[in-house]
């Protein structure tokens, strides 16, 4: 039996176990890139990179992440539902003392056990306060990069304290953080044992705010009449750019044909910075499509045959859908993702029978979207006086979410409500709903962020 065939067999266990040699694995994440800010999706934004990966690989249309970053980012990680860990309603900001429970365990730790080598460069968000949460005490044989959310892209602060470190001590390095993520992502991608896999993790913060310009492209756009439009599609080539310097490092390296790239969005993209997420409704911190629905692609040359997949997959799928590569995967506590890769690998849409949640907090609401069936029921719940607000839509029919059937199914939605608030019920009652106030002059920064650590 050849290696197509054994791939070609239902998947019953751990991902690629009878395929060796196992494939690289490089995961692109892209911060606040909205629905129409790829260039395969009509957007006016230059994404030459992204395209041909689009291209060459399987494109998910019904890819959902979190609508913000850090439960996303939780969800890719653990496989599990953020709501569980506590950080579904709000991003780890620096003074929260939270991050992802230790007992948790990461997607790298699975792929560290089966051989991998396991190296990351870029954002972390995941927590900070505590040697525990850091990325070196998470699976991670390498890190690079911040360990908080919306640095300045030249001097590398939050706060007013730097945020830069390699292996979770600072670094002074200077350089826009675009580029040095890429240089560094190509440098472990060289460094490599060539004797066993790697498994590379690469989070930009691009193009998340503070709007700054890149060396490239900043003028690129003069058509674009918004200021804040204009940058963001500059900072958005700029990604493009650096996704495809470390692409001509995996070529240069001839992994290219054994290396499986994922890219997607940690979340909607924020339209008040300049974001597009047409033709869908909503945006970042909503759970509205253009808030969760995101541009998500799969390249791998030796695996996959390219083309477009109507599969619904979320982030909390790519755990299950990536990590054993070869071992059982060694987490304790049950997945709320699934195991997709039989479905993506034979091109087909596999029916998906459990519910499936999304929860976010932003103005003055949580909100809610459950997934059942052909039913998609956004409820938002006032945080002032509990109130509560419920649309129903058939989104696959409706994708601009438009029409509001809940009047005509009363029954369907009381049943979905009712799915919501148990599911609501899971966040424990030290989870983050209001994130730590920002530095004052009684409480400042410290001069450098990973040196704050605690033991």
């Amino acid at each position: 039996m050849n290696r197509r065939q054994l791939l070609s067999l239902p998947l019953a266990g751990p991902l690629f176990s009878a395929a060796p040699p196992r494939p690289n694995i490089v995961i692109f994440l892209a911060d606040d890139l909205g629905w129409n800010d790829v260039g395969y999706h009509g957007s006016e934004i230059r994404t030459p990179r992204i395209d041909r990966l689009a291209g060459q690989g399987v494109r998910f249309e019904r890819f959902r992440a979190f609508p913000l970053c850090s439960p996303t980012r939780t969800a890719l990680m653990t496989g599990r539902s953020p709501i569980r860990q506590g950080v579904v309603y709000a991003t780890i900001e620096p003074f929260d003392p939270h991050g992802v429970p230790a007992e948790e365990h990461f997607l790298p730790e699975s792929l560290k056990s089966a051989g991998y080598q396991t190296a990351m460069a870029g954002k972390w968000h995941l927590g900070h306060t505590h040697r525990k949460f850091l990325p070196n005490s998470r699976g991670f044989d390498r890190s690079y990069g911040h360990l908080n959310g919306r640095i300045d892209y030249y001097t590398h602060d939050r706060e007013g304290g730097l945020d830069w470190h390699r292996d979770c001590k600072t670094l002074h390095e200077e350089g826009y953080s675009t580029d040095l993520i890429a240089r560094e992502a190509a440098r472990l991608i060289r460094g490599r044992d060539p004797n066993r896999p790697l498994f590379l993790y690469v989070p930009f913060n691009a193009p998340h705010a503070p709007l700054q310009p890149p060396p490239k492209f900043a003028g690129g756009y003069p058509k674009i009449k918004d200021e804040r439009r204009r940058t963001f599609a500059a900072m958005t080539e700029y990604l493009d750019d650096a996704i495809g310097r470390v692409l001509d490092t995996l070529d240069g390296e001839s992994m290219t044909r054994d290396t499986l790239v994922l890219f997607f969005s940690d979340n909607g993209g924020p339209t008040g910075i300049g974001a597009n997420n047409d033709p869908l409704r909503g945006g970042k911190r909503s759970t509205f499509e253009g808030g969760i629905r995101v541009p998500a692609l799969m390249r791998w040359p030796a695996g996959l045959k390219p083309g477009r997949s109507d599969q619904f997959l979320t982030a909390m799928d790519l755990f299950p859908t990536l990590a054993a590569a070869g071992a059982k995967p060694r987490n304790r506590l049950p997945l709320d993702g699934r195991n997709m890769w039989p479905a993506i690998e034979q091109g087909r849409v596999a029916r998906r029978e459990e519910d499936i949640f999304f929860g976010s907090s932003g103005d003055g609401a949580f909100n809610y979207a459950v997934f059942h069936g052909e039913w998609k029921l956004v409820r938002q719940i006032s945080r002032k006086n509990e109130a509560a607000t419920n649309m129903l839509f058939r989104v696959e029919q409706d994708l601009r979410e438009e029409n509001d059937l809940a009047a005509k199914h009363l029954e369907v939605v009381k049943d979905l409500a009712a799915r919501v608030d148990r599911w609501r019920a899971l966040y424990p009652p030290d989870g983050i709903i209001e994130p730590k106030k920002d530095a004052t002059p009684d409480h400042p920064a410290p001069k450098q962020w990973a040196e704050a650590v605690l033991p």
